[in-house]
């Protein structure tokens, strides 16, 4: 393992706990990233400012980090535009068919005991490992 960051991950992992707990307490609202985009397009108008504010945060939040650590992290240059948005089209759609993303079931669901939480997470853990098996390994 040459890329663990113990004290980055740590520190990444507090602070989307305390985001998670903050919009708990003063929204009473759950931090699911595709259930809060959702949402922008089928909620009542009330709850459009929150949601769009929130979503506005993740990126505006990378866009910092990206500016203040720039070499941190380098995308890959070598995929074709069509690929990259055909991944998006069909993490869109798993997020529908499993009522939730990563964010949603991993984080909250599991903390609220949620047991298709708990299956979906091993769901997705289980494939992300196939997929690095199978991508290191046989391909």
């Amino acid at each position: 393992m040459e890329n663990f960051t113990p004290v980055s991950a740590l520190l990444g992992g507090a602070l989307i706990g305390l985001s998670v707990t903050i919009l708990l307490l003063f929204n009473g609202r759950m931090a699911g990233i595709s259930g809060i985009m959702n949402g922008l397009f089928y909620s009542p108008k009330s709850e459009y400012i929150w949601r769009f504010t929130f979503l506005c945060g993740l990126i505006i939040g990378a866009i910092i980090f990206k500016f203040g650590a720039p070499d941190f992290f380098v995308a890959r240059q070598d995929y074709p535009l069509w690929l990259v948005a055909l991944g998006g089209f069909l993490v869109g759609i798993g997020t529908r068919l499993g009522n939730g993303c990563t964010s949603g079931h991993g984080i909250c669901g599991i903390a609220n005991l949620s047991k298709r939480s708990i299956f979906a997470t091993l769901t997705f853990m289980l494939t992300g490992m196939i997929t690095v098996y199978i991508m290191r390994h046989v391909l």
